[in-house]
């Protein structure tokens, strides 16, 4: 039986009295992973560990750790690597509209359905399937995906013909899925179905040793030769990133927009990267409802102005986000509560 939990490895650490390892930068499916500190190094040797079985894998994690960095690690290292990598984003598609892209459909099989069309377990045949966000199933759809799992040939929307597959099947959520099988939004069986084998990846905030690699490697790809000062690497590395690695590169990008000079200063960075200020500053304005309103629109701009995901961001409730923002006195219009964004 394969392990559920990656296996502990302090042997990476660098030996004291000497500089880290230069980061790793390898690229998977065309996306780039920058593997510099002790926790990710476990985690991509794990991923390798399991890359030769036929196993269904979880990946869990916060929103914007990698994991779909992680699935693509998984494929280039399998078997199936010469075969599609395949991937869907379970929340994106209303159910009706997920079920046809997942299993095809037949000319006829709807209005506008001119032609037939594969679904993405055919297109993916030989090769691996990510069901992204797969907390976000329907019950109709997860009682769908259990049968095809189990192993069981399919019908195409409208088809007469059953089809069979041979996918190896990657999930990924920043759910806890435990929790919503025990209160029923999730089913038992096919949690325990897609949970043959665990990828836990870290949140950016436990995983120091990459922050200041990453942020150099976004910067670069923004604009060539801008560095980063040690000082402003050490406020990178003190924030809690509630974005993850997505909220890094965000920032970087603007950063280099933004910034005149070739290295960016600890002072070039936003307010939630400086430090808190003195009481002379207090006096002045710079007070800590004024904080907490930068934080928050930070996080505003971060998720596009969906307050739902904010609140998700800064760790507390959409209700809560809410209050906050009228007692700022702009909680009355959608525009000002989002900073001047959209928040549909």
């Amino acid at each position: 039986m394969l392990p559920k939990k990656q296996p502990t490895d302090s042997g990476l650490d660098a030996p004291a009295g000497t500089s880290p390892a230069e980061p790793d930068i390898r690229w998977y499916q065309g996306m780039p992973a920058v593997i510099a500190g002790t926790r990710m190094k476990t985690v991509m040797r794990f991923v390798e560990q399991i890359a030769n079985s036929n196993a269904a894998v979880l990946i869990v994690g916060e929103s914007g750790t990698g994991k779909e960095l992680v699935a693509r690690a998984l494929h280039e290292h399998s078997p199936r690597s010469a075969k599609p990598f395949v991937d869907i984003n379970c929340a994106a598609l209303p159910d009706h509209l997920l079920e046809s892209e997942l299993f095809g459909f037949e000319k006829g099989a709807f209005s506008g359905a001119d032609s037939a069309k594969p679904g993405l377990f055919e297109l993916a045949s030989q090769g691996t399937l990510l069901l992204d966000e797969i907390a976000e199933l329907s019950s109709k759809s997860q009682s769908k995906l259990l049968r095809v799992l189990d192993g069981y040939p399919y019908y195409r929307l409208g088809g007469t013909r059953k089809v069979e597959v041979n996918v190896r099947i990657v999930a990924a959520t920043n759910a806890d899925l435990e929790s919503q099988v025990r209160v029923g939004r999730f089913r038992a069986d096919l949690y325990h179905r897609l949970n043959q084998v665990t990828v836990t990846v870290p949140p950016l905030r436990e995983r120091s040793e990459d922050i200041r690699p990453l942020a150099q490697f976004f910067l670069t790809r923004e604009r060539a030769g801008m560095t980063i000062s040690d000082s402003a690497a050490t406020a990178l590395q003190g924030y809690c990133w509630p974005g993850n690695v997505r909220e890094l590169r965000s920032l970087m990008a603007r950063l280099a927009m933004t910034v005149s000079g070739v290295s960016i200063r600890r002072e070039d960075l936003p307010i939630e990267f400086q430090p808190f200020p003195l009481q002379e500053e207090v006096s002045s304005g710079y007070s800590l409802d004024r904080l907490e309103q930068e934080v928050i629109f930070h996080a505003l701009e971060q998720a596009d102005g969906r307050r739902k995901e904010a609140a998700e961001l800064l760790g507390i409730s959409p209700r809560t986000l809410m209050r906050r923002l009228k007692t700022y006195g702009v909680g009355h219009s959608r525009n000002q509560a989002c900073g001047g964004l959209d928040c549909n």
